[in-house]
């Protein structure tokens, strides 16, 4: 379905610490952006019985049913640059993708 890197795992794990009641990171997709499609990430507290989870030791990445096919073949990384950091999503899917890697076409 998606993977992690290491970079990635490690910052889910150290932000999930520093929140209460998380269970995991939820990767989703949604209508928008210049290319039609956006992602978004948000940590999670609970799951729907619809959702696909992948773990990774003790990190679960969740997704809707609607976000999953978007995603499969994914990989969620953590860059940490000095233009800036944060998580980025490499989808063999998108067709496009607009130049800062928010939105794509599939």
């Amino acid at each position: 379905m998606i993977t992690m890197t290491t970079a990635a795992e490690e910052k889910i794990r150290e932000l999930m610490q520093e929140e209460q009641d998380t269970i995991g990171l939820r990767v989703y997709v949604k209508g928008g952006g210049c290319h039609g499609y956006q992602y978004g990430m948000s940590f999670e507290s609970k799951m729907s019985d619809d959702d696909t989870v992948i773990e990774k030791g003790d990190v679960k990445v969740i997704m809707d049913s609607q976000s999953a096919p978007l995603l499969i073949g994914c990989q969620v990384d953590y860059v940490d640059a000095l233009q800036g950091s944060g998580f980025a999503i490499k989808n063999p899917q998108a067709k496009t993708t607009c130049g800062c890697g928010s939105s794509f076409s599939a």
